[in-house]
C-alpha cells in the first residue's frame, strides 16, 4: 500500500519513532487522521514529550509482538535495517509494506505543492524561516523541519494548511532524491558526508540530481555567494531551459540582492533590493541574512505577488521575532553576575568548517566585547580526517578553545590515523601565533570543573558539533545559574 492511498484511519507504525524526522512525519500523519503507533529506544529524548502530549503511543523495545496484521503500513527510520531489526523483519514476513523514512517523506510531498530546502549548510534554519514567514503572509502550508523551534511551540512542524508543503530535505545517501518538488531552495553545496561522497564532484553532482526532479516550469531559489549553489545552477542552466532560476545573496542580480547588512544593538540590519525599508534579525551571522533572503523569495513566490503595506510589515515583523531552531546558535540562557554584566550560553549542531567558521563569526560580531569561549566535539572520522587543515583553522573567532575527542558515527570504525588530540595540535599551533588559547580535554564532561572556574562575568560560553558535548553548555548554565540566584 502507497502512502499517497492510505485512507484517514489507517494503521502507521513507526519504527525509530523519537528520532527528530520521523516524529514529525508521524505527527503529519496523526493530524491527517491515520491511526499512529511505534516503537525505539527507551533512551529519552525531545520528542518523548511530543509523543505523549499528542497521546501516540510507542514502545520502548523491538519485539516482534508489536506487529500484526491491522498494521497497514510500516515506515522505519534509516538507522535501523529490514535485515536485522526484528520488528522490521516480522512486518515484512506478514506482507506488511515497509519503506525508509526519506522514500515515505517522498510520497507525502507528492500530495502538495511542495517546495524542498537542502544544502550541505543553512536548511534547518532557513526551512524554519520559511515556515515563520509563510505564517505571516498567512500561507495555508505545511512546514517540516530538522530541528524543533520555539517559533513552532517546540515541535518541527508548523500546521497552518494543506496546500503547500515545505520540508527540509537532506542530501545523505541522496536520501532527498525520494522528494517531489515544485521548487527547490539551495543553500549550499561542499564535499561532507565523506563516508559517502568520494569528493566534491559527487555531493555536487548530487545536488544536481536533485535539482533535475523539478517539473517543467519549477524554481530553482540558489545562493550566489556560494560557490558550489552557483555552479549547480551553472550546470542546470544549460541543461534545463524549462525552469527559472532565481538567484539570492550580497552578488546576486535580482530583488532579493542584499544591498546593506550590518550589526546594530545586537540586531542584524539589512536592505534587499525588491523591497522598501530594512529588515531585522536578532539572530547573529550574515548567513543568516543569506537565509531570511532565500525565506522571503520563496514567500513571494507562495504568495503569487509582491509583499507591501502591512503583509510586508508583518513578515519584517516575523523576522525580528525569529528565534531560530534548536542546535541552531540556540540561546541557552543568560545569568546575570552580583558584580554586574552577564555570561551567556549558547549551543550550535555546526559540525562543517565552514559552518563553524561562520557561526562564530557571526556570534564575534553581535557580541565584540565579549569573551567568546567554544567547546567543540568533532564528528566523524571522516569528516575530520578529509577536512582536518579546515577545521584546525576554522576557530580564529574563538578567543578560548577547548577541543575533545571525535564522536564516532555508528556508520564508521575507528581505523583511521587521526584523532581528537591530533586535531587540537594543530588547531594549537595555528591559533598560537595570535596569542589564542587552546585546551584539549577528551571527554567533555570532564571540561566541567575547569570552565566552571574560568568562566566570568562578560563571557559567551558556546558548545558546538555534531556530538554529545552539548549538555556541557545547560550543565554550566545551570552550575552558574544557581550560584547567582
Amino acid at each position: 500500500m502507497e502512502i499517497e492511498k492510505l485512507q484517514p484511519g489507517s494503521s502507521v507504525y513507526f519504527v525509530g519513532i523519537k528520532g527528530t524526522g520521523v516524529c514529525v512525519l508521524a505527527e503529519l500523519m496523526h493530524n491527517s487522521g491515520h491511526k499512529v503507533s511505534g516503537s525505539d529506544t527507551a533512551e529519552k529524548f525531545y520528542t518523548d514529550t511530543i509523543l505523549k502530549e499528542l497521546n501516540i503511543p510507542f514502545f520502548e523495545s523491538f519485539d516482534t509482538e508489536h506487529i500484526n496484521k491491522e498494521i497497514d503500513i510500516v515506515i522505519h527510520s534509516p538507522a535501523y535495517s529490514i535485515d536485522t531489526n526484528p520488528e522490521l523483519i516480522h512486518a515484512a514476513a506478514l506482507g506488511i509494506p515497509v519503506i525508509k523514512y526519506p522514500d515515505a517523506l517522498g510520497a507525502w510531498s507528492a500530495n502538495f505543492d511542495s517546495t524542498g530546502v537542502c544544502g550541505v549548510h543553512g536548511k534547518t534554519t532557513t526551512t524554519a524561516l520559511c515556515g515563520i514567514l509563510a505564517r505571516a503572509a498567512g500561507l495555508p502550508a505545511q512546514i517540516l523541519t530538522g530541528s524543533a523551534s520555539p517559533d513552532f511551540g517546540g515541535r518541527s512542524i508548523l500546521h497552518m494548511g494543506d496546500k503547500y508543503f515545505i520540508a527540509e530535505t537532506c542530501e545523505y545517501r541522496k536520501h532527498f532524491l525520494s522528494f517531489h518538488p515544485r521548487r527547490i531552495i539551495l543553500t549550499s553545496v561542499e564535499w561532507d558526508h565523506q563516508d559517502y561522497f568520494a569528493d566534491y564532484a559527487s555531493i555536487r553532482s548530487a545536488f544536481i540530481e536533485y535539482c533535475h526532479l523539478l517539473p517543467r516550469g519549477g524554481q530553482l531559489i540558489y545562493c550566489a555567494d556560494d560557490n558550489g549553489a552557483v555552479e549547480v545552477a551553472e550546470i542546470l542552466k544549460t541543461e534545463r531551459s524549462d525552469i527559472e532560476f532565481i538567484p539570492y545573496g550580497f552578488t546576486a542580480f535580482s530583488d532579493y540582492k542584499i544591498l546593506k547588512y550590518n550589526v546594530e544593538n545586537e540586531r542584524a540590519v539589512f536592505k534587499l533590493a525588491g523591497f522598501d525599508g530594512e529588515f531585522k534579525l536578532s539572530i547573529s551571522g550574515r548567513h543568516t541574512a543569506l537565509n531570511a533572503a532565500a525565506g522571503i523569495a520563496l514567500t513571494v513566490l507562495l504568495n503569487k505577488s509582491s509583499l507591501c503595506g502591512e503583509k510586508l510589515q508583518s513578515v519584517k515583523d516575523a523576522l525580528e521575532n525569529f528565534k531560530s531552531t534548536k542546535r541552531r546558535s540556540e540561546r541557552i540562557g543568560e545569568v546575570f553576575c552580583k558584580e554586574g554584566g552577564s555570561i551567556v550560553f549558547m549551543d550550535d549542531y555546526g559540525h562543517h568548517p565552514t559552518a563553524i567558521k561562520t557561526t562564530l563569526e557571526g556570534i564575534k560580531s553581535f557580541y565584540p566585547a565579549r569573551r567568546l569561549i567554544v567547546s567543540f566535539m568533532p564528528h566523524t572520522y571522516t569528516r575530520t580526517e578529509a577536512l582536518f587543515d579546515d577545521f584546525a583553522s576554522c576557530f580564529n573567532a574563538a578567543d578560548i578553545l577547548y577541543l575533545h575527542k571525535i564522536y564516532a558515527s555508528a556508520r564508521e570504525e575507528n581505523n583511521f590515523s587521526i584523532d581528537g588530540k591530533a586535531l587540537f595540535e594543530k588547531a594549537a599551533q595555528k591559533r598560537c601565533n595570535n596569542n589564542y588559547e587552546t585546551y584539549y580535554i577528551d571527554e567533555p564532561d570532564n571540561a566541567f570543573e575547569p570552565l566552571s572556574k574560568l568562566l566570568k562575568s562578560g563571557d559567551l560560553f558556546i558548545t558546538l558539533g555534531a556530538g554529545n558535548n552539548w549538555s556541557l553548555a545547560e550543565k554550566l548554565y545551570k552550575h552558574f545559574k544557581e550560584i547567582y540566584i
